[in-house]
């Protein structure tokens, strides 16, 4: 080092990125206070947006970065915005899709993450971060009843979930996938799953290269469940064609009705045929933890590998699906790649060479602090207080009159309303324009449906009589 590197001063950081920490104290203390004010006032409001959209497209025009604005004032702005311009799942009147409000200790998750800000690509450069996750993975899987040497890994959703199961199915379907994709087929490549399964699956086989019409989405028996007659004549006909099954995929709770396919008699037609068995259970795998209500996933525990989403019902902040797998190998034989800069190659500890993503943000913490806070009983308590204000909602609404078209154990309903409020379409536009809470339209078995879900942890008796009177006007 020569004398003018020793004496070489490099340029203070910028304090609006880097403040001193006494100014990032101050800063973080009143964004706690601000939020906490901004989400009392989103309770007491319209759970739908209302804010003046036009209004606010010129505003934000105004930001041409040119010009920097203080911290706190655009914390104050972002608060406002997110207030004023989002559907507000974390409000307790939220009876929509599968996306809770998330406990504490997952937003506690967040912050401490969000500080350290780890790359959880390997195992050298985050060894405690992808042990903790593999360890809760591992914890999920047998909680699922699948063997003790099961694996798999944290995902950005359950989309990234359920591609991963139709990449490690390809790959051991023929082995020539991995170097030729669908080329490597003596015939067309096919899979099996519900007409009502979620419309990530359509998606996914345009993304793998082997098409949309590989999707057979199979007729269901009336009931929102797979009809195993259909599924059975289905993959007899592909073969008779000359085309190649590889995958079957029950659901386990739909996203309409929360339906939970026959997943016995899908793992014995798959093991009939050497297909790999694949459960969707983004929504309804979160039963597992209760006791009482894990019996209506009887054969999830024969899957080779299944989707557990943990930032639906279990309820952390969104962004952390599940992978859970059989046969802990059979990611890393789809995605293991060389790549000499990376710190190691460790095929059975690297996240990055066992899952789609590469950069990987540290997902595990959020599910760990909640299951070590609460523990298996506390969220068994959080799952089945839902299915009870479900079965509370269904007894009002049916004695108004209503009809409930879906024989779910899950905590949704898909309903139709007496004729004198409406057909269902005009009783959400109606419930939505009121603002006091939120449900959705849905198709169940062709119908039109009124669709409820309960998905906060702290909905009350009275939020139950607002949505009731919501649905009821006049």
């Amino acid at each position: 080092m020569t004398a003018s590197d020793r004496a070489y001063s490099p340029p203070a950081p910028d304090a609006a990125l880097f403040p001193a920490q006494a100014r990032r104290q101050e800063v973080d203390d009143y964004l706690t206070r601000a939020l906490a004010h901004g989400l009392e006032r989103m309770r007491a409001g319209p759970v739908t947006p209302d804010i003046d959209i036009e209004a606010f497209k010129r505003d934000l025009a105004g930001f041409d970065f040119a010009t920097p604005r203080p911290l706190a004032e655009l914390l104050d702005w972002s608060i406002a915005m997110l207030e004023h311009g989002v559907t507000h799942q974390t409000h307790p009147r939220y009876f929509g899709l599968f996306n809770p409000a998330p406990t504490f200790p997952a937003q506690c998750a967040d912050r401490i993450v969000n500080s350290f800000n780890p790359q959880v690509a390997s195992a050298t450069t985050s060894p405690a971060a992808v042990a903790l996750e593999a360890h809760v993975i591992r914890s999920i899987a047998q909680r699922a009843g699948f063997p003790s040497g099961a694996g798999g890994h944290f995902t950005s959703g359950g989309s990234e979930a359920n591609y991963t199961g139709m990449l490690c199915a390809l790959t051991r379907a023929h082995p020539a996938f991995a170097s030729d994709g669908a080329r490597g087929f003596p015939g067309a490549p096919v899979f099996y799953t519900s007409r009502e399964c979620h419309g990530s699956w359509v998606k996914i086989a345009h993304q793998a290269g082997i098409g949309r019409s590989a999707a057979r989405l199979v007729a269901t028996d009336g009931h929102g469940r797979i009809s195993m007659a259909a599924l059975e004549q289905a993959i007899a006909q592909d073969l008779a064609a000359g085309r190649v099954p590889f995958l079957i995929v029950a659901s386990a709770g739909t996203s309409n009705a929360g339906m939970i396919d026959p997943l016995h008699a899908c793992a014995d037609l798959a093991a009939r045929h050497g297909l790999w068995y694949h459960v969707d259970a983004a929504w309804g795998g979160a039963v597992v933890a209760s006791g009482r209500l894990r019996a209506a996933l009887a054969g999830l525990e024969r899957a080779d590998s299944a989707t557990i989403d943990a930032h639906k019902w279990l309820a952390t902040t969104m962004g952390c699906g599940m992978f859970v797998v059989r046969d802990p190998a059979a990611p890393g034989a789809a995605f293991n790649v060389a790549a000499s800069y990376m710190p190691s190659n460790e095929l059975s500890l690297d996240p990055y060479m066992n899952s789609l993503q590469w950069s990987r943000r540290f997902l595990g913490l959020r599910l760990f602090l909640s299951l070590a806070s609460a523990g298996w009983a506390g969220h068994a308590a959080h799952i089945e207080r839902a299915v009870a204000l479900t079965a509370r909602i269904r007894s009002e609404l049916e004695s108004r009159g209503w009809s409930v078209l879906n024989d779910s154990p899950l905590a949704v309903l898909s309903l139709v309303p007496p004729a004198a409020l409406g057909d269902p379409r005009a009783v959400v536009a109606r419930v939505l324009k009121g603002g006091r809470a939120w449900v959705s339209l849905a198709r169940f078995e062709e119908h039109d449906v009124v669709r409820i879900c309960v998905t906060h942890g702290e909905t009350s008796a009275e939020d139950l009589s607002i949505l009731v009177q919501a649905l009821h006007p006049g």
